[in-house]
């Protein structure tokens, strides 16, 4: 997905956080699902630097760009670029078949510092194996960790991982939102610094689902970012997502934490879409529970579910109701017990401004439930904290308005200073 602050970046953003606004009629599920289907548990020392919450695959559209999920790769190289909240000296990748419908054979895996765009800096680059072997085959529905390698990187240091394909894959999992692109190229070009070959690109993630690191400076625990588009970064014109800003900041405070973008834009509490990922209950244990070392959760859910009948979307059955503000709270209670069941502590982010955005999904009904649900989050007791993101963005003149300084040109999301301002706002003593 192409990612420009264009006419067709406007819509781009209609698929964030107004994109997904399918309610079901009932309460949200009260129980997180208890199948697993992360990766086995890390050895000690291991904390996962970087993360991405995994989608089924999905056709690109006009609005949202292309990507290459329904096709998927053969015999060709593909190079994606992360960037970790933490470093170490040793490194390894964690690769997601959670929605193939075959096993995915993986023909090779290397990682290295990005130089920029497709190229890796010349010695920096690592070929990775799994159990011994070059090549590895992960299974439907699982997760699969490389063994490690030595590799010293740094706090915020981007790395470019490079898969190889020589089978087709078949449709891929994958994460269909980023500001960060992805390149692909036909052959094997797996160990190359530079190569012109790596021509095409997309704004999303492919089979990376996690970047582990070890012998750092020793993280003091992980913190998931979890919810819609807000959290997944729509807006940002780069490293700029809430996840990367807080990150910044807990290294310039020397607090050794990593930080995981678990995001989906569109996702909402109360339906499961193709486009825009299972229902919060249902991927909050892979996506939270079930990472390495996790200690909290910040949670922003909600937009999505009141946008409910006023966006036409072909990812959307039409007919949506909006749903009351009670069914969103019982969604927010799910997970906060499932994440105190687990030692977590859970940080409610309260809903984001929806008024003057340049999609039709503001109403007074929608307000209301918006400021109902805002309001328990703030005065409730039950998240452990709260990072007001409604206070953040809002018009100080009309409340209900996001204030245009921090906006994005959707006239929704927060641009890089509403990302900025947001962060600043996070309470790093609850952490």
């Amino acid at each position: 997905m192409t990612f420009e602050l264009t006419t067709r970046a406007i819509k781009i953003s209609l698929t964030g956080v107004a994109g997904a606004a399918l309610v079901c009629g009932g309460l949200a599920q009260t129980a997180i699902s208890s199948t697993p289907t992360s990766a086995s548990d890390p050895i000690g020392g291991w904390s996962e630097s970087w993360g991405a919450a995994m989608q089924r695959p999905t056709p690109g559209t006009e609005d949202n760009g292309p990507n290459w999920s329904m096709k998927g790769f053969a015999d060709q190289s593909v190079r994606q670029v992360i960037r970790l909240s933490e470093g170490g000296d040793r490194v390894r990748i964690r690769l997601s078949n959670v929605y193939g419908t075959k096993p995915l054979k993986i023909a090779g895996a290397a990682v290295g510092t990005s130089a920029g765009g497709a190229k890796v800096w010349p010695g920096t680059i690592k070929t990775l194996k799994f159990h011994g072997a070059a090549s590895t085959v992960v299974k439907p529905g699982a997760e699969l960790a490389s063994d490690p390698v030595a590799l010293p990187t740094k706090p915020l240091q981007k790395l470019a991982v490079t898969l190889r394909f020589t089978e087709p894959t078949g449709p891929t999992t994958f994460h269909r939102f980023t500001t960060q692109e992805a390149y692909r190229a036909s052959g094997d070009h797996l160990t190359e610094p530079v190569s012109a070959a790596f021509a095409k690109s997309t704004n999303s993630w492919y089979y990376l689902t996690g970047v582990d690191v070890a012998g750092g400076a020793g993280a003091q625990g992980t913190v998931v970012t979890f919810g819609d588009s807000l959290i997944d970064g729509v807006g940002s014109t780069g490293d700029e997502r809430i996840a990367d800003g807080l990150a910044e900041r807990l290294a310039a405070q020397g607090r050794p934490t990593t930080v995981i973008n678990a995001g989906i834009g569109g996702n909402r509490i109360l339906g499961d879409t193709a486009c825009y990922g299972d229902k919060a209950p249902t991927r909050f244990r892979r996506d939270v529970l079930d990472r390495p070392g996790v200690r909290s959760v910040i949670i922003h859910l909600g937009a999505n579910d009141i946008a409910a009948a006023k966006i036409e979307d072909p990812c959307l059955p039409k007919g949506g109701t909006l749903p009351t503000a009670r069914q969103l709270i019982e969604g927010h209670r799910a997970l906060i017990r499932a994440a105190h069941a687990r030692g977590i502590k859970a940080i409610g982010a309260t809903i984001l401004p929806l008024k003057g955005a340049l999609f039709p999904i503001w109403s007074p009904e929608a307000e209301k439930v918006r400021d109902e649900v805002n309001h328990w989050i703030r005065t409730s007791g039950e998240y452990d904290a709260v990072l007001d993101v409604d206070r953040v963005m809002a018009d100080r003149t009309d409340p209900d308005r996001p204030w245009l300084g921090y906006v994005f040109e959707d006239g929704l999301h927060p641009n890089d200073a509403g990302y900025q301002a947001i962060v600043r706002a996070v309470p790093l003593g609850a952490l």
